[in-house]
């Protein structure tokens, strides 16, 4: 698409930074209105992360105009901030591909462009990359810069204040700015004692001016001089959090207002000159510019195409639920039937379906921020006293805390249950979303249970299922809707390993995990195969495949899942503990990361819709004398 040079003068002809370096500093503020006009436009078009672009548009024309980008390094977090930054590093025309097969990547991908620095999916990394570039180039006598810039509640993880620590407390001192881009918000509202702190802005103005006048009248290097430096750095700590920065070693400055243009150029401009690693606070609005999305913050941090003149219509009722509805309903029903419930969430109310039981059992709801680790070790503790806590999380977000699920759950084989959503493939958010590896990184794990619903009554089950088992116990389930099968309100559990036939046939018997039961069947009925529904991943029902082992010519294994230590290599390794050589053919994810696309397009690309599946099993068992193949 090509862009319109009436509707947007300035931004038709910034194709890159270097362009933008061209115009005059008076000439900013237009070209940050016609930049968020743009994103305004294009987003709703074909949607996408909204809210938090609005709210970087000033930073990110600043940023771009003084730094010497793609050779100084500018690291996002998160990455979904990163759609104004696109556009000004010669994606502008492209935005309208953003997450389609196809298009641009929805975060920062080195691949796409030189402009995008470092890969970015998950929160809280930039400060801790930055400072890995400040030290190589350091090393190489290079005097490219390094800016890393944190917000929409990337702050409130631990591994931020890990890379702090260490940059603050390194000698020689690493030269890299980090800016707090603070809006107050990650998807749903940011919580915490650090955002309290952070809140905490009432009289920053009068103590900046007061700073600046005070070096203006006694000049530097007095006795006067310090004992001011010394009341600074008292008073900034009643007034703004900086206490907790400049002691871990970052020089401090801000807050200042982040979408006054100007005023960021002047304190940019400024922070270029220093050595050593600089702290800046920016005070921004998500959604900024686009009143509804300021107005409904959470609605509109990502969106399906609209009209911007009306807004996002409320989703209508009726249609199939979503597995995230089924987990939502299903933890308010238990909660209420047991009290010893607790829902932790690190950060993904509403992403993980816990709006009404955040409502209905305040006191029950643990939101703990963006700190996967302590969501886990925290659900543990609360294992210890008698609770039951229950861990709603995505797939790629407990791969973060996986040594606190081994460590401090099931070494300890406490009573906890994991609500994991996005399981397999995710489709639009791409490789740094896909929960394709939570099969094989759970069933190493000893005293796990670990089930994969293949509709959404079979979820509501398992759920009940994983809640009642004393000891850890995870439902794994992916994103979008289900079959449509009627839901039981009853909260009824399924024995433990058990696996169900669901079509008997002969010759070959698909052995479908979790999802794909649906293509299992369309295939087996064509195939006249037995179909089996397994369920439990772990522990395997042993006795049910070693007698389909022993009555059919072949097995298949289906899963959303990596092939590599997946649920059919549990199956191999059974076969193989019992001495059965019968042909198998593993059927899931490869060994590779799979781009943005569709769910649907995702799965038929790896061979793992109707057609996929009968293509691969036609051609693994037709010299196997396998009968029947045919369609």
């Amino acid at each position: 698409m090509t862009i319109s040079a009436e509707r947007y003068p300035f931004l038709s002809k910034i194709g890159s930074p270097a362009e933008l370096k061209l115009l005059a500093e008076s000439d900013l503020p237009v070209v940050a209105q016609e930049l968020r006009d743009y994103l305004i436009q294009e987003v709703a078009q074909v949607g996408g992360h909204f809210g938090a672009g609005l709210g970087v548009v000033e930073l990110t024309v600043a940023l771009h105009y003084l730094y010497d980008t793609p050779s100084d390094r500018l690291v996002w977090d998160v990455g979904h901030q990163c759609y104004p930054h696109k556009i000004l590093t010669g994606r502008r025309d492209h935005i309208r591909t953003i997450k389609q097969k196809g298009g641009l990547a929805p975060f920062p991908r080195r691949e796409e462009s030189p402009f995008d620095a470092f890969g970015v999916g998950h929160s809280s990394t930039s400060i801790s990359a930055a400072l890995g570039m400040a030290i190589a180039n350091a090393r190489a006598n290079d005097p490219r810069r390094v800016v890393a810039v944190i917000g929409d509640g990337a702050m409130t993880a631990g591994m931020a204040y890990e890379a702090l620590n260490h940059a603050g407390g390194m000698d020689p001192h690493p030269d890299m700015l980090v800016i707090l881009n603070d809006n107050r918000m990650s998807i749903s509202e940011n919580v915490g004692g650090l955002t309290k702190m952070l809140g905490r802005m009432m009289a920053s103005d009068t103590m900046n001016a007061l700073r600046e006048g005070g070096k203006r009248l006694v000049g530097r290097g007095n006795p006067l001089a310090r004992f001011l430096k010394r009341w600074e750095e008292h008073a900034k700590g009643m007034f703004v959090p900086s206490t907790l920065f400049e002691e871990m070693g970052f020089h401090y400055s801000g807050p200042i207002d982040g979408h006054d243009l100007p005023a960021l150029l002047q304190v940019l401009k400024t922070l270029k000159t220093l050595k050593g690693p600089q702290l800046l606070h920016v005070i921004t609005t998500k959604g900024k510019g686009y009143e509804l999305a300021e107005e409904d913050q959470i609605g509109y941090h990502a969106v399906t195409p609209f009209d911007p003149a009306v807004g996002m219509k409320q989703k209508s009722g009726g249609g199939k639920p979503s597995y995230t509805q089924v987990f939502g309903d299903w933890l308010c029903d238990m909660a209420a039937a047991d009290s010893r419930l607790l829902g932790i969430t690190p950060a993904m109310r509403e992403g993980s379906g816990l709006v009404r039981f955040s409502k209905e059992f305040p006191e029950r709801y643990f939101d703990v921020a963006i700190a996967e680790q302590h969501a886990v070790t925290l659900a543990a503790g609360m294992a210890c006293e008698g609770g039951k806590p229950v861990v709603a999380i995505y797939s790629s977000f407990l791969q973060r805390a996986y040594d606190q699920l081994i460590h401090d759950v099931a070494l300890q084989n406490l009573d906890v249950l994991f609500a994991i959503d996005r399981g397999g493939v995710v489709g639009p958010d791409g490789a740094t979303h896909a929960g394709s590896f939570d099969l094989s990184f759970l069933r190493c794990i000893p005293n796990m249970v670990i089930m994969a619903p293949a509709d959404e009554n079979e979820c509501r089950q398992m759920l009940s299922t994983g809640f009642h088992f004393a000891g850890p116990a995870a439902v794994r389930y992916p994103r979008g809707g289900g079959t449509g099968v009627a839901i039981q309100s009853e909260l009824t559990t399924l024995p433990i390993g058990k696996a169900e036939v669901r079509r008997k046939g002969r010759g070959l018997a698909l052995l479908a995990f979790g999802a794909l039961l649906p293509v299992a069947q369309e295939v087996g009925d064509k195939l006249g195969a037995t179909v089996v529904n397994m369920r439990f991943i772990k522990p395997l029902d042993a006795e049910l495949i070693l007698e389909v082992a022993r009555s059919h010519a072949g097995l298949v294994t289906l899963e959303d899942n990596a092939i590599m230590g997946g649920a059919g290599s549990a199956v191999l390794e059974l076969l193989q503990a019992h001495g059965l050589t019968v042909p198998v053919l593993n059927l899931g994810l490869p060994d590779s990361y799979l781009e943005h696309m569709s769910r649907e397009d995702m799965l038929a690309s790896v061979g793992l819709d109707g057609p996929g599946v009968l293509a691969a099993i036609q051609q693994r068992f037709a010299a196997e004398g396998v009968r029947p193949v045919a369609a």
